[in-house]
């Protein structure tokens, strides 16, 4: 038995790992990579797996540096099964198609500037495209948790409960290796315990190999008692400011822990009386799929479902679907809540309101889950005094892994004067633990040319002087890519 580790080794995103058993070739998750828009392109392009070897693909979980290749490979030719539990196909089904329609989207708008403005650059074509996303759905087969099942010559699989996302697995394999049968276990992302909506992560037994994330694996949590009272602060203030609150927020998972944490705030009448608006089409949908299985539920979340109050709904909340209606909550003067995609702040509606909103000293952002390197996300929360607003027309340029053109168009730049940054996806230094820790990934990455990227010199905390930075420790990271 060996363990090829392809993508996310000595890096963050774009997990991939293939198990090369006596009879059998299987592949665990394929994800996408994050990070600057080239390297994103030079290693998304190239998956580093043959397909025509493998005999099934094991997925973990449906977030998109797990799952979001997996169309990509499909498209290069993969027939066979992909194997994952009942909820994590739902949520591919609405998270690959709005991945598609966000690279079509992006390579539409580049391809229109280039033919503008005359640059001599490559056209930008889309990873993937809606059929192949179509044709990856018909090859998932669902198995649930704890029932065991034979997905290989020689290798038998087992679910349990990760308690990460919706869905989550930890994939126990019991593979035949000579006269022997070794147990690998594969955690993809694993949960905590003692969080909102979902059950506690499962401990397997018996296992002779480990392969387990450690994204976050050399520091302590703080305690999950205390985003309450944080996050309460944040709106108190805010409001008080007649001031927005911008919350940028991975579609899967985060978006619904929080949306929790402000029905527990208003029931027990700690939040301001202002109106919540998720401004994401695609965190609408995945809601909808969280209400399709209470099965994944703790005891709590079912216990609301019973009385039908629903988790994820509170008075003066309201879904955003129309684009008009998103544009208009910018426009108005009234204090509110807007949680947006994506979390990263790469794409989607959420680079609108932080353009909106960041300039003004009454707002606040809330950085809520791991920011990957290069990313909008990651510079707002190294406290960068300016960040990228636009591109040379002056609207708002998309960011999705397969847009590298946009790296290299003209960007005008911003500057950061909300009076809070709110960073929940680190200790209290966020900034320096940050930036510690891509030192390490990057001296040790350097010499893979298939993971490993540049890293810019980054400023440090104190230079964002206009901003009021107050920093919480509200929760545990979402080690996600969101759309």
């Amino acid at each position: 038995m060996k363990i090829e580790l392809v993508g996310a080794a000595q890096t963050v995103t774009g997990s991939k790992h293939v198990l090369r058993a006596e009879q059998s070739t299987v592949l665990l998750d394929c994800g996408l990579f994050q990070g600057r828009r080239r390297e994103s392109q030079e290693v998304n392009r190239s998956l580093g797996v043959d397909a025509s070897e493998l005999d099934a693909v094991v997925l973990s979980h449906a977030h998109i540096d797990h799952a979001g290749a997996l169309p990509c490979l499909v498209k290069n030719g993969y027939r066979g099964p992909i194997y994952t539990t009942p909820a994590t196909r739902d949520l591919c089904a609405v998270m690959l198609e709005d991945a598609a329609l966000i690279q079509a989207a992006d390579a539409r708008y580049i391809n229109r500037a280039i033919e503008r403005d005359g640059a001599t650059m490559d056209r930008v074509t889309p990873l993937f495209e809606p059929a192949d996303v179509a044709r990856a759905l018909g090859q998932m087969v669902s198995v649930p948790y704890h029932r065991p099942h034979s997905l290989a010559p020689g290798v038998q699989l087992t679910f349990l409960d990760a308690g990460h996302v919706l869905g989550s697995a930890i994939s126990v394999l019991d593979v035949r290796d000579g006269d022997m049968t070794k147990r690998l276990v594969y955690t993809g992302d694993l949960g905590r315990k003692g969080m909102p909506i979902l059950r506690d992560p499962e401990i397997p037994t018996g296992g002779q190999v480990l392969v387990i994330e450690s994204t976050y694996g050399d520091r302590r949590h703080a305690p999950i008692t205390a985003m309450d009272d944080a996050l309460s602060g944040v709106l108190r203030r805010a409001f008080e400011r007649g001031g927005k609150v911008i919350i940028p927020t991975f579609a899967l998972e985060r978006a619904q822990e929080i949306l929790y944490a402000l029905k527990r705030l208003r029931a027990s009448r700690r939040m301001p009386p202002m109106r919540v608006y998720v401004d994401s089409p695609l965190t609408a949908k995945i809601t909808d799929v969280f209400k399709l299985h209470p099965d994944c539920y703790d005891e709590d979340a079912r216990a609301l479902l019973a009385g039908r109050d629903s988790p994820f709904d509170f008075d003066d909340l309201h879904y955003v679907s129309d684009a008009e209606e998103s544009k208009a909550l910018d426009a108005s003067a009234d204090p509110a809540v807007i949680l947006s995609a994506s979390g990263m702040c790469e794409a989607g509606r959420v680079v609108h309101h932080l353009k909106a909103t960041v300039e003004s000293d009454r707002n606040a952002i809330v950085i809520v889950g791991f920011q990957a390197q290069h990313t909008l996300g990651r510079r707002i929360a190294e406290r960068r005094p300016r960040v990228p607003s636009s591109a040379s027309n002056g609207s708002c340029a998309p960011r999705s892994p397969c847009s590298t053109a946009s790296a290299r168009m003209p960007t005008r730049t911003t500057s950061l004067r909300t009076r809070e940054l709110c960073v929940t996806a680190a200790r209290s230094n966020a900034s320096s633990s940050y930036m510690a820790n891509d030192r390490r990934r990057t001296r040790s990455a350097q010499s893979s040319p298939r993971t490993g990227y540049a890293r810019s010199r980054s400023p440090p905390a104190a230079t964002c002087s206009r901003a009021e930075v107050e920093e919480r420790a509200l929760d545990r990271p979402s080690r996600a890519l969101g759309a």
